[in-house]
């Protein structure tokens, strides 16, 4: 067995957003790689054509590319990137904005040509010209940059949503970053990745696409406690609406409400769509313009599946309402024709495609059947060509409803971009989906050189329940020798789910003849509400008899030793372990609880996430017995469990003195414990650096704890005496 070495992850690209051309014959992707000089994740835009006749062209050669999106015609693509100044905006200026004996006064004042300013630069809409060739051209020039973009029905212009800072809030703006003190009266005074929050609005903007001119909508603006994370989402039909998301409640920073909203591109005529009962979001127009698909989940109870909703003559209602599934996370309705909508469900442990009926009177027969069964209007399943092996991790159709754009992830063959016609989606195999065409291989340098693993869905007995789980293997590795070690890697959310991908981490574990198990556990979504609800309000219950029984399970089937089972798990994952550790004090040889929260007292108002806690458990005055019931840190005293406990110095949503109170309560009594904070981190790992040091301290600290490694000399993965 040859051990995937972890220096490969410098190696690795991960394939993030598809977007299909007008027609269906070309189409574009983003990729990330890693920069290892740098220490930096790098975003790149790439083209194929649908028919696979070559190899996908890279047209970004500069750092940094997110969001393409086809100019109605396709001989646009317009992205998001953070990149220097456009050089024609930089070497001059129309000669009616220069006076005689200007020029060097003007060539005192301009920015270096270099790009190396102090400032960096700001995100932007870009777009290449793809008929006529060349660089990409600067499309926006905001001061606070560009959020989000679509294009007009004419490709003539463009929306933005982009910051627009008062004169007083741009001095705060100018002092915040001198280092002067936050100043706040919001409730939603910080979110992760984000910051301290501030009082800057976001409007939607309509650009020119050629000259860059802008003129700010003032009736569309954004609003709401997750605006900077949630964004306005704006689209802009072919009957020349807008639409867009924001909340106008009286208190914005206490509801997790969002309206749909539309206006017209001269900024008039404003209507709100939606009655404030929703979490709405990724409207999308119907081809003529007339309709509108978008999301709508509950504002006070995420375990509620996440449907699709059409608005039609004044009314809305769901399409999905009785098909008890959730829209996946990152899924959005995209339109094939007028009668016609897809979009990707959580279903059972799987990232699948379903058609949504939205023909006819579709918004009738909705509202009347009502959830309950009777009329509601057709929801398929479909693509039995995905198989179940892989995941589905983007979709996009083209605007003719041809051809499909798919990023598959597959345990062993990576995370490539794919298309097939839209004829070939009713194909029950891959083999009779004729059309189905690999666009990508962008990790064969990896998937050739190291074994991948080998994935097994299983199910087991839990509490009369009957559970999922996704088991990896090297393929070289006999299961049923019974002695290998387990890692069980627990999902966040908890409102998440678990199927078959590609993933370094794994790969890097079975290379090391790890089993790894992931667990579906109870409080997770795919498996519609009762399942999702059965955690709400109570952690620490289901989810900890779920995984001990999975762990159970495949000690029972021969398959590993049960002197050597290992966890780790991020966000929820770590929360779990907190459970497990103080419940199950012998399930696990060593555990790493990652990015957790194991206080949720403390947690209120020190974390991003005071509305979740607040829906879910109420507030610590008023229930305090409940929160204390579902804060692993009350039971600590019992932990005998070697902890690796990790954090991000800047996570709000899970803040590092959780991991902090974790830690410092193992190491008073006496358990083994160690602590990794990482610096200027938020709840991710966003460097290949970081990315490798995690995983060096995980292998690490497993090895330190088996019993069967006979050499201790890996208790520092980094050379360092242990300070134990």
């Amino acid at each position: 067995m040859t051990e995937l070495p972890l220096s490969a992850f410098y190696d690795l690209t991960q394939v993030g957003e598809v977007a299909v051309s007008p027609v269906g014959d070309r189409v574009a992707f983003t990729a990330t790689e890693y920069d290892a000089d740098a220490d930096e994740p790098i975003g790149s835009l790439f083209v194929a054509p649908a028919d696979g006749g070559r190899e996908p062209h890279r047209l970004t050669r500069v750092s940094g590319a997110s969001a393409p999106a086809w100019s109605p015609d396709g001989d646009r693509l317009a992205f998001l990137a953070a990149r220097d100044e456009d050089a024609e905006r930089r070497v001059g200026r129309d000669e009616g904005d220069r006076e005689d004996g200007d020029d060097e006064a003007n060539a005192e004042d301009a920015p270096a040509a270099d790009g190396d300013g102090d400032e960096e630069p700001t995100q932007q809409v870009w777009a290449f010209d793809l008929a006529l060739g060349g660089d990409a051209t600067q499309v926006t020039d905001f001061e606070e940059g560009a959020r989000e973009f679509d294009w007009g029905p004419d490709g003539q212009r463009l929306v933005v949503a982009a910051r627009d800072p008062t004169e007083a809030e741009q001095a705060y703006l100018d002092g915040r970053k001198e280092g002067e003190p936050v100043e706040t009266e919001r409730l939603q005074h910080k979110l992760d990745g984000v910051g301290y929050t501030d009082t800057v609005r976001t409007y939607l903007h309509v650009v020119d696409a050629d000259t860059g001119e802008a003129e700010r909508l003032d009736d569309a603006n954004g609003g709401g406690a997750y605006q900077d994370l949630s964004g306005m989402e704006p689209a802009w039909g072919a009957s020349d609406r807008i639409a867009f998301t924001s909340c106008r409640e009286d208190d914005p920073d206490d509801t997790l409400v969002r309206d749909v909203f539309t206006v017209a591109p001269d900024g008039t005529g404003l209507r709100k769509l939606t009655d404030s009962d929703l979490s709405a979001s990724a409207p999308a127009w119907s081809p003529d313009g007339e309709r509108l698909a978008f999301l709508g989940g509950d504002p006070e109870n995420w375990c509620i599946p996440t449907q699709v909703y059409l608005y039609e003559d004044g009314e809305y209602a769901s399409l999905t309402a009785d098909l008890d599934r959730t829209v996946a996370r990152g899924g959005a309705p995209v339109w094939a024709d007028e009668a016609t909508l897809y979009c990707l469900f959580a279903d059972e442990a799987r990232t699948r495609l379903m058609r949504v009926a939205a023909g006819g009177d579709a918004v009738e027969t909705a509202a009347a059947a009502d959830g309950d069964g009777d009329g509601a209007n057709a929801t398929e399943r479909v693509f039995e060509a995905q198989g179940t092996d892989r995941a589905m991790a983007g979709f996009d159709l083209s605007a003719d409803g041809e051809r499909a754009g798919f990023v598959f992830s597959h345990p062993s063959d990576g995370r490539d971009v794919y298309s097939v016609d839209t004829t070939d989606l009713d194909a029950d195999e891959a083999v009779e989906a004729a059309s189905l065409t690999r666009l990508s291989e962008v990790n064969t340098d990896l998937t050739e050189e190291y074994a991948m693993p080998e994935s097994k869905r299983i199910e087991w007995e839990s509490d009369g329940e009957t559970i999922s789980g996704i088991v990896y293997h090297d393929p070289g590795v006999d299961l049923f020798d019974g002695d290998h070690p387990l890692v069980v890697a627990i999902h966040g959310g908890p409102i998440s789910y678990d199927e078959p991908v590609f993933s370094f981490d794994h790969a890097a574990l079975t290379s090391r003849g790890y089993v790894v198990l992931r667990p579906n556990y109870r409080g997770g979504s795919s498996y519609g509400r009762e399942f999702a609800e059965a955690l709400r309000g109570q952690w620490g219950t289901h989810e900890v008899t779920d995984i001990a029984s999975g762990v159970a399970d495949v000690v029972e089937r021969g398959w590993v030793d049960d002197e050597r089972v290992f966890g780790y798990g991020f966000s929820y994952g770590g929360i779990a372990q907190g459970f497990l550790v103080t419940q199950k004090p012998d399930l696990f040889t060593a555990a790493a609880p990652e990015h957790g929260i194991y206080d949720l007292r403390s947690a209120y108002g020190t974390d991003d996430s005071h509305i979740w806690m607040e829906n879910e458990y109420g507030l610590p005055w008023e229930n305090p017995e409940v929160i204390d019931a579902s804060s692993s840190i009350t039971d600590i005293g019992g932990v005998e469990t070697p902890l690796l406990v990790t954090a991000g110095a800047e996570d709000w949503r899970c803040p590092p003195s959780q991991s902090e109170q974790l830690y410092v309560a193992a190491k008073k009594q006496g358990v083994e414990a160690r602590l990794v904070l990482y610096e200027d981190e938020h709840h991710n790992i966003g460097t290949p650096d970081r990315a490798i040091h995690r995983l060096e301290e995980l292998t690490a600290w497993y090895a330190r704890h088996d019993p069967a490694v006979d050499d201790p000399a890996v208790d520092d993965p980094h050379g360092r005496e242990d300070a134990e």
